[in-house]
């Protein structure tokens, strides 16, 4: 995959002509019309279902438990939920394909290069899901919330330190 800094190049249009970055941020502003209100809707609700749904997250974990304990096994349910947030994926990408066709932007292609940097964030994330439940039977919903945006501050300073950026 190709990724290009925009703000601080030309760029070329399909035709071949130069544009520079405002006037191609104002030729795709106008080509939205309609779309672009449609866009904001579907984004808005996007985030609040979103924000919804993490918010709800610990609370539901612990209403889940009985006794103390979980009635499930812990990685099936996180497994289930991934398979759920992958298939939902797979149906959004059919819809837009029905409804766009497939394009540039929406195909599914990719090389061995990209694909070969997902394992560690894939196994980071995985034990931060499971490690979610195993926190939960010691700390308490809100508790959990106030601990989880500390991470804000993490991410901050770890940018800092590592990325060595101010």
């Amino acid at each position: 995959m190709e990724y290009r800094k925009v703000k601080d190049q030309d760029i070329e249009s399909p035709d071949g002509r130069s544009l520079s970055s405002t006037a191609a941020s104002s030729t795709l502003g106008d080509a939205g019309g309609l779309k672009g209100k449609h866009s904001w809707k579907q984004k808005s609700i996007v985030t609040v279902a979103l924000t919804l749904l993490t918010s709800s997250q610990a609370i539901l974990i612990v209403w889940s438990k009985r006794a103390g304990k979980y009635e499930y096994t812990v990685t099936t349910a996180n497994f289930s939920v991934e398979a759920l947030k992958c298939l939902l994926s797979l149906v959004a990408l059919y819809r837009t394909w029905n409804s766009q066709g497939v394009t540039k932007d929406n195909r599914l292609s990719t090389s061995l290069d990209e694909v070969s940097v997902y394992p560690i964030p894939a196994a980071l994330y995985m034990v931060k899901n499971l490690l979610q439940y195993y926190i939960f039977a010691y700390v308490d919903a809100p508790a959990y919330q106030i601990l989880k945006n500390l991470n804000i501050i993490s991410t901050g300073v770890l940018y800092r330190i590592i990325l060595k950026k101010k």
